[in-house]
């Protein structure tokens, strides 16, 4: 598994937002939740956040039409959060199981952690 797969994206983005959430502090939208910071381009990771949003793991999304793009693009607001839905995929779902054994195995260490 790649560090730039859909899982291990998601389960950075996931296990981040739900640290923020038990520390009572507000996710850093301007430097941790970026496209740079995971190694991915802006396309993956708005399609990343949208999919988050429509699947309701996280909100705190605003989602928006560009003229000329197909997929829509999105703004995170420092209101971002995970949803208990997105706690209990963390918990349940093998691939994002298998993309923390991944992370583990490669020593990546979540930003902002």
């Amino acid at each position: 598994m790649a560090r730039d797969d859909y899982f291990v994206v998601v389960y950075k983005i996931l296990v981040y937002l739900y640290n923020c959430l038990k520390l009572g502090e507000p996710p850093d939208v301007y430097n941790v939740l970026t496209a740079e910071n995971y190694g991915i381009n802006q396309n993956y990771f708005e399609y990343i956040f949208t999919e988050l949003l429509e699947e309701g793991y996280i909100k705190g999304v605003s989602t928006f039409k560009v003229i000329g793009k197909a997929s829509p693009s999105i703004k995170l607001t420092s209101s971002i959060t995970i949803k208990p839905k997105g706690i209990e995929y963390l918990q349940e779902n093998s691939a994002l199981a298998k993309a923390k054994d991944f992370i583990k195995e490669i020593k990546e260490i979540v930003p902002g952690l």
